[in-house]
Parts: C-alpha cells; sequence; structure tokens
C-alpha cells in the first residue's frame, strides 16, 4: 500500500496562469507560499517558508482563474507529481509540482481601496447560522446552558434549505 496526500495552507505567490488545451480543458498553475514559525535554542524567532507549485486542472482550474489572486490565503489538497522537461540547452531538468484535487478559499476579501468595501470578485466563507437558542419551555434560562438543538432531518430525508445557501448564487454555490 502506498499514499502520496499533500495538504497545504498558505498564500499565493501570484496572479494564476491559465491555459486550455481544448475548450473545456482548462490548467491553472501558481506559486503558493507555506511558512512556518519556531523558537530557536538561543530564544530567537525563526521563520521558514516554502515555495510549492500548484497544477489544478478542469472545473477546478477555472475556479482559481475566477477568483484566485496573488496573497490569496487558500487550502489545498492534493498529490507530489514529479516530472522532467530538456532546458533550451538539451540538459534534464525536473520540477515537483502539488496536483490540486481540492481547493478552498480562506481568509476575508481584499480591500479595494475605495472606502472600505470589499470587492465583488472573491467569495468568502461564509459561517453556519446559529442554532435556535431558545430555552427548553417550562424552565428559565441558565447562564451557560447549553442551547436546545433542532433535531437533524430523519435518514433518507433532504433537510429543509441548505444554511450555507443565500439563494444569491453567490460564492458559497461554487463547486468545491
Amino acid at each position: 500500500m502506498s499514499v502520496n496526500k499533500v495538504i497545504l495552507v498558505g498564500n499565493v505567490g501570484k496572479d494564476p496562469e491559465t491555459r486550455y488545451l481544448d475548450e473545456s480543458t482548462a490548467i491553472t498553475k501558481f506559486p503558493m507560499a507555506t511558512s512556518e514559525t519556531y523558537k530557536n535554542k538561543s530564544g530567537e524567532r525563526v521563520s521558514n517558508t516554502e515555495w510549492h507549485n500548484i497544477v489544478l486542472w478542469r472545473g477546478l482550474a477555472q475556479v482559481a482563474e475566477k477568483y484566485v489572486k496573488k496573497g490569496t490565503q487558500i487550502y489545498i489538497e492534493g498529490r507530489i507529481k514529479t516530472r522532467s522537461y530538456d532546458d533550451a540547452d538539451g540538459n534534464k531538468k525536473y520540477i515537483t509540482e502539488i496536483v490540486g484535487d481540492q481547493m478552498q478559499l480562506l481568509g476575508r476579501r481584499p480591500d479595494d481601496g475605495e472606502g472600505g468595501q470589499a470587492q465583488q470578485s472573491q467569495p468568502v466563507q461564509k459561517q453556519a447560522p446559529v442554532q435556535n437558542q431558545n430555552p427548553v419551555q417550562n424552565q428559565s434560562p441558565v447562564q451557560n446552558q447549553s442551547p436546545v438543538q433542532k433535531p437533524s432531518p430523519a435518514e433518507g430525508e433532504a433537510p429543509a434549505k441548505d444554511p450555507f445557501d443565500g439563494g444569491d448564487n453567490g460564492p458559497d454555490d461554487l463547486p468545491f
């Protein structure tokens, strides 16, 4: 048995480059930085940054083309792939890439510099709505008491409404 799985959370290093191999096959590439910070033996903070070459295909590539920009914080899940090619001088070169299977945009929308209004081109992760917090009937509310939870739909039943769908066909309706 073998496993080739990578999970990265970091920032995009430059705007993605997208090419189309045919009308429906998109490929998007961009660098992504991950950083770790720690204290060394003398107590100084040390920060190490690793750069990763990210490759996305088809629908995920199209989503990245539309919403990912330099500086965007993203979550990527995929696999490591190393390939080789010959450079202009005929030397064999190797490149290691992360081929993404899943992607999520993290963080906030970037500021567009006009009165603090956020750009409309990048989705924001939505938080789940607060559950019904009415105390159980015939009991007085008590501090630190857990709210009453509505039961989840029975198996096979569809939920009444998607709690993340604002009905706006917005960023929460993206295919990832």
